[in-house]
C-alpha cells in the first residue's frame, strides 16, 4: 500500500448535485423533467455518451451552441453553494486540515470554473477541461492531475462517480481511486473488474477523511 498525500475530486455528482441543472435543460428543450431524466438514464445504461440525450428530443442539437443561446437569453448553466452536496465542503475542509493537498478537477466549462473559484472552496487546486485544454478520459488529463498534486501518481486519490470517465482512466494512469455511488452514473454503471481495484467505494463523502486517515495509519 502507498500513503495518500493528495485527494482530487470530480465535480458533477461528486461535489455538485446536478439535478437542478439537468432540470433546466429539460425546461429549455420544452420536455417534462421526468421524461428527460428517464431518457438520460437509458442513454447511460446503454453505454452511450450522455449528450446523445439531447439528440433524442432535438436531432442536430449542438450543446456548445445551445449553452451560448441560454446565456444570451439570461438562462446560463449555473450552480451555487446550495447545489453543493451537504457533505462536500466538510469533507474538503477535513482533508485539507489533515495536511493533504486537495484539488478539484473535472470536465467543466470555463464558466463552471469561474463559479467553482467563486465558491471559495477549501482546496489548493481547481482545474477544468476548458482551462487545461484536455478532458477526461484522456490520460493527459490525469497526468495533469498528478503534476498539480506534486506527488507520485500512486499517492494521489481521485474521487469520481463514473467508472468509464473517472475511475478506469485514473487507474490506468496509476492513481488510487474512490468510487462514489450517487448520481445516475454512480448507480447505473457497473464494471466489477474496475470497481475491485478501487481503494474505497463510497455512498457519500462524510466518511472519506476518516477512511483516508485509517489507510495512511495502516501504511505507516
Amino acid at each position: 500500500m502507498v500513503r495518500i498525500e493528495a485527494v482530487f475530486f470530480d465535480v458533477g455528482e461528486v461535489l455538485v448535485d446536478e439535478t437542478r441543472e439537468y432540470g433546466t435543460w429539460a425546461d429549455w428543450l420544452g420536455v417534462p423533467r421526468h421524461t428527460f431524466s428517464a431518457v438520460f438514464g437509458a442513454v447511460i445504461a446503454q453505454g452511450r455518451d450522455y449528450r446523445e440525450t439531447f439528440q433524442v428530443f432535438r436531432p442536430g442539437f449542438d450543446l456548445a451552441e445551445e449553452r451560448e443561446r441560454r446565456a444570451a437569453a439570461g438562462q446560463p448553466e449555473s450552480f451555487t453553494e446550495e447545489n453543493l452536496y451537504p457533505d462536500a465542503r466538510p469533507c474538503l475542509e477535513r482533508l485539507r486540515a489533515s495536511g493533504l493537498k486537495v484539488g478539484v478537477a473535472g470536465n467543466q466549462t470555463a464558466r463552471a470554473e469561474r463559479i467553482l473559484k467563486s465558491l471559495d472552496l477549501p482546496v489548493d487546486v481547481i482545474g477544468t477541461s476548458d482551462g487545461w485544454g484536455v478532458e477526461k478520459p484522456s490520460s493527459a488529463f490525469f497526468d495533469r492531475v498528478v503534476r498539480e498534486a506534486g506527488v507520485a501518481a500512486g499517492s494521489v486519490l481521485y474521487v469520481g462517480d463514473r467508472l468509464d470517465n473517472d475511475i478506469r482512466p485514473a487507474q490506468l494512469t496509476g492513481l488510487a481511486t474512490a468510487l462514489i455511488r450517487r448520481g445516475p452514473w454512480g448507480h447505473i454503471l457497473r464494471a466489477p473488474e474496475v470497481e475491485q481495484q478501487c481503494l474505497f467505494t463510497l455512498d457519500g463523502l462524510a466518511d472519506l477523511p476518516t477512511r483516508v486517515a485509517e489507510h495512511n495509519a495502516a501504511v505507516g
